[in-house]
């Protein structure tokens, strides 16, 4: 995978295409909200502002959409409006940010003014990406920008459609930063690439743990699939959580890195509890005195000191999962251990995925990240080597230029 070349909101600023023309922003402005309709966490609002801030700056008008939660299409429910973004937005931008119904067949919008498209999820088409919604909504702009990874592994009208009809394309800051970050970290990484793939089940990251078995030097297993992996070498893991089904998987991975010099470390040591409860007593014990009982819930600190000496070696770090039940203490010291070697670490590190955020947030460590991803999907689907479809169309019409 080579680092990619697309053009960027930035390169059409640079060449001054923006004054006067009417820019379509792909936002992800999918928020949590409470029961009054009240923004819990604005995170995703806020890092939206830079992009619609430099195409106001660059004297566009703009027009802003995302979707919001799974609204049925083509039924619009008070629950699934944009109005409490739009009041956010414009307090962001220190401007009135004015909410569009029904926007599919024209908008009305002035340079220096941004208004925000309603849900697009509730237009009919926009989940099977149709080419008839598409060139509709490409009418509306000269410029159409993506700025939204978290939904570049779907193909819907505002993602991929309308990236096939509009005039001119462009990734949005946001969206840049995540393919530049994760090309840095694929496509030319810094030797020796280090990746940790952690979490409860091997099925769910099985094609990941696939696609990295031919490129990373060392692949750090956790959790769960740590479990199955343990169980592929003949070592008893009691009542763990694994795959029986897919030992032989397992097994196969390990193979196949063994024989290009490459490595999945297997624990030497464990910490295990006879039940899952924030309230169980947790032992430390060789891998070989698991017992048949025993639940494993954590590496232990000897294979956590191993690790972290791996990961001190990296020049590029990629981080999916923690490696152990760290939402309760006891079970913590294998990823607090880890997160505290990648912080220190000096090389490229780029981490992803729900649980992997809250462990960064936990032991406060977002700032000796390099790179941190809010994709979910997105991102697991990046590391598989899938090709995501808005961005194949970027690439696509950066090329054709």
């Amino acid at each position: 995978m080579a680092v990619l070349n697309f053009t960027r909101l930035q390169d059409l600023i640079d060449q001054d295409a923006l004054k006067g023309k009417r820019v379509f922003i792909r936002a992800d402005l999918n928020v949590p909200q409470d029961d009054a309709g009240n923004i819990t966490e604005d995170t995703r609002v806020r890092a939206s502002v830079p992009a619609i801030r430099a195409a106001l700056d660059a004297g566009a008008a703009v027009m802003v959409t995302s979707h919001l939660g799974r609204p049925t299409e083509g039924e619009f429910k008070p629950e699934d409006s944009l109005a409490p973004v739009a009041k956010r937005l414009s307090e962001l931008l220190g401007q009135p940010v004015e909410l569009k119904q029904n926007w599919v067949d024209g908008v009305d919008v002035a340079p220096g003014q941004v208004v925000l498209l309603e849900n697009c999820r509730v237009n009919k088409g926009e989940k099977k990406n149709s080419d008839e919604l598409a060139q509709k909504m490409a009418k509306l702009c000269d410029i159409y920008v993506n700025d939204a990874f978290g939904t570049a592994h779907r193909a819907e009208a505002t993602t991929h459609g309308i990236a096939k009809f509009a005039p001119v394309v462009a990734a949005g800051p946001l969206l840049a930063a995540e393919l530049d970050a994760l090309g840095k970290a694929l496509g030319a990484p810094q030797r020796p690439l280090l990746a940790i793939v952690a979490g409860s089940k091997v099925s769910t990251k099985l094609s990941i743990l696939q696609s990295l078995a031919d490129k990373v030097d060392n692949l750090i297993v956790g959790g769960g699939i740590a479990n199955t992996f343990m169980k592929a070498v003949g070592l008893n893991i009691g009542k763990s959580l694994a795959e029986a089904d897919l030992v032989g998987e397992a097994k196969t991975i390990i193979d196949k890195m063994a024989a290009r010099g490459a490595t999945v470390p297997i624990p030497v040591d464990v910490v295990c509890a006879k039940e899952f409860s924030p309230t169980a007593t947790a032992t430390v014990k060789d891998v070989k005195d698991v017992a048949d009982d025993d639940m494993i819930l954590d590496i232990g600190p000897k294979t956590a000191a191993q690790l972290a000496e791996q990961i001190a070696k990296a020049g590029t770090i990629v981080w999916n999962g923690p490696v152990g039940v760290f939402e309760f203490d006891q079970f913590a010291e294998g990823t607090k251990t880890l997160a505290q070697a990648i912080a220190a670490s000096k090389a490229f590190s780029i981490a992803g995925g729900g649980d992997t955020l809250a462990a960064i947030a936990k032991y406060n460590i977002a700032d000796q990240v390099g790179y941190i991803s809010t994709g979910g999907g997105a991102f697991l689907e990046f590391l598989e080597g899938k090709t995501l479809p808005a961005v194949e169309i970027l690439l696509q019409r950066s090329a054709a230029k």
